[in-house]
C-alpha cells in the first residue's frame, strides 16, 4: 500500500504566500513523477506543476512566475511553494506521484499512478 498525505493548505489573503507538502509513504522502491493539480467548485481538476526524478519541471501557464514545485527524494517528498497568491488559486490542491512498487514494476516501466487526499487553499480578496 502506497499513501500521499498532503498538508500546508489553509486561508490566507491575496498577495500571500503558501507551501504545500506531500509526503509519498509504503510500498516505494522508486517514485518517477510527481505533481499537483488542483480542483476549483464547478471546474474540472487542472494540472498545477510536475517534476521528473531528475528535476525537469512543467507548470500552468496560470501559475508561472508565482508557484514553485519541488522534491526531497530522499524523503519521497513534494513541495508547493505558492506566492503571489490570487483568489482565483482557491481550489483543492491534490499531489499526485507515478510510483514503482518493485524493482519488477520498474524493470518492466509499469509505474502505479497515486492521488493524495487534497488540501485546501483559500485565497481571500
Amino acid at each position: 500500500q502506497v499513501q500521499l498525505v498532503e498538508s500546508g493548505g489553509g486561508l490566507v489573503q491575496a498577495g500571500g504566500s503558501l507551501r504545500l507538502s506531500c509526503a509519498a509513504s509504503g510500498s516505494i522502491f522508486t517514485i518517477n513523477a510527481m505533481g499537483w493539480y488542483r480542483q476549483a467548485p464547478g471546474k474540472q481538476r487542472e494540472l498545477v506543476a510536475t517534476i521528473t526524478s531528475g528535476g525537469n519541471t512543467n507548470y500552468a501557464d496560470s501559475v508561472k512566475g508565482r508557484f514553485t514545485i519541488s522534491r526531497d527524494n530522499a524523503k519521497n517528498t513534494v513541495y508547493l511553494q505558492m506566492k503571489s497568491l490570487k483568489p482565483e488559486d482557491t481550489a483543492v490542491y491534490y499531489c499526485a506521484a507515478e510510483i514503482y512498487t518493485s524493482a519488477v514494476a520498474a524493470y518492466m516501466a509499469k509505474e502505479t499512478n497515486y492521488w493524495g487526499q487534497g488540501t485546501q487553499v483559500t485565497v481571500s480578496s
